[in-house]
């Protein structure tokens, strides 16, 4: 991705009022408001910059101080480009790892959902108590599809058929399994329209809830960004900056769940 935050060419000043030694951010000054005061000026691509102000006691919130000397000698560090390129990739990477797992998340949901034809995924998220433990169907057993509306479940350990029965049963897929001692097999009803417009509501929810965890992957980036101004590492624009950015990235990943919604919700409407 282009970094859109690239050293800034322009000329910032502090300005500061003589008289009672307050400053302020120049060239129209906020507190000292007054056209008489005294200006040192620096260029914002700079590293590092040193300020001989002529009094002690300043008052600016937006800048890192590293040293003031008895002698009155300001010095402020800014953050390098490749600095910031650095925090930028780390929050992103972050980011985008957990907004992949939400995406995933989505697509596992919506699999679960039965359009009228057999898939192996209808059976994603039924669980069964195996030897105590509470394990996913597909981690015990095999499941395929001899036709378009059928499912057959062979488990790995034919000792546990009954409780993959079980567990099928208290499922809410709404399919009754048939149990012949070796295998499983489960018959897929046909949808009615009315069972398909209910389905389509509940994948529309899906979907919301997918975008509000991307937002809120989103706020904790942000709030990433703004303990570095907080610490005094990044100035407010670059905060900005990378906060843009960061929304961008988050848009694109409400558009991969838009764009998986709209497929299901064509699935599941087509007869």
């Amino acid at each position: 991705m282009a970094m859109s935050f690239a050293a800034p060419t322009s000329v910032r000043t502090i300005c500061y009022q003589t008289n009672n030694n307050t400053y302020s951010r120049g060239p129209n000054c906020v507190q000292c408001n007054s056209a008489f005061h005294n200006a040192v000026s620096w260029n914002s691509a700079a590293n590092h910059v040193t300020l001989r102000t002529g009094v002690r006691r300043i008052a600016w919130k937006t800048l890192a101080v590293k040293q003031v000397s008895e002698r009155r000698t300001l010095t402020i560090r800014c953050a390098t480009i490749e600095e910031i390129q650095a925090e930028k990739a780390a929050v992103e990477n972050y980011v985008k790892q957990r907004m992949d797992k939400t995406i995933e998340s989505v697509k596992s949901k919506f699999n679960s959902i039965r359009t009228g034809r057999a898939a192996p995924s209808m059976l994603d998220r039924v669980e069964v108590e195996y030897y105590g433990t509470p394990v996913s169907l597909k981690s015990i057993a095999q499941i395929s599809t001899p036709d378009s509306s059928s499912l057959l479940v062979q488990p790995y350990d034919k000792s546990s058929l009954k409780t993959i029965e079980k567990a099928l049963v208290a499922s809410d897929l709404g399919m009754t399994p048939n149990n012949d001692g070796e295998v499983i097999r489960l018959s897929v009803p046909p949808l009615t329209s009315d069972r398909r417009k209910e389905l389509s509501k509940v994948v529309a929810k899906q979907a919301e809830e997918g975008k509000v965890a991307l937002r809120n992957i989103r706020r904790d980036g942000i709030k990433a960004y703004q303990k570095l101004e907080k610490d005094k590492k990044f100035s407010e624009d670059i905060v900005r900056d990378l906060t843009n950015d960061l929304q961008k990235v988050t848009d694109e990943y409400v558009k991969k769940i838009d764009s998986i919604f709209k497929e299901k919700e064509k699935e599941l409407l087509t007869v």
